[in-house]
């Protein structure tokens, strides 16, 4: 027997390269982080968390003071826009959706009473509602701080005061 059979059973059993799995699309970066990352650095340092309230306002596509879902979320891949959440009292929160992505947490923070609508006073109140995410206390938001965690997919929450 030629010494070269005995190397095809073991060339066999080599673990092989994985096949290439088509890659995911890149998730849309917020509106949100886009307004408040004045440098791009992927950072929110203490001057863009002081800055964030007149930030936010470059949203407000129909400049009524608020931000609602179709101003501070990403355009869908299909075009269309985000709807606006169907009207309800103020300061009232919506139901939760079953099977529903987390709301990330600059959206959570930013929202304090959590109907989706970022109002003019939470607007005014957002470089305090957005030191909430800062958990290491360092005076700024890294990607870390302000994303889902990759692990579970959910949003870290913000400290309600």
């Amino acid at each position: 027997m030629h010494p070269s059979f005995l190397l095809f059973p073991l060339l066999a059993a080599l673990p092989q390269a994985p096949e290439a799995q088509p890659s995911a699309p890149p998730r849309p970066v917020s509106p949100i982080l886009l307004a408040l990352d004045l440098n791009g650095d992927g950072i929110l340092d203490a001057d863009e968390l002081a800055a964030a309230s007149q930030s936010l306002l470059k949203l407000d596509k129909n400049g009524d003071g608020q931000l609602t879902p179709d101003e501070y979320r990403p355009a869908r891949p299909d075009g269309q826009t985000t709807a606006a959440p169907p009207a309800r009292p103020t300061g009232q929160a919506r139901e939760a959706r079953p099977l529903e992505r987390p709301r990330p947490p600059l959206d959570v923070a930013l929202d304090e009473d959590g109907d989706e609508i970022i109002s003019a006073a939470e607007i005014a109140r957002a470089p305090l509602l957005l030191k909430k995410l800062d958990r290491n206390g360092d005076g700024r938001l890294t990607p870390d701080e302000y994303q889902p965690t990759p692990q579970t997919g959910k949003s870290p929450k913000a400290d309600r005061a």
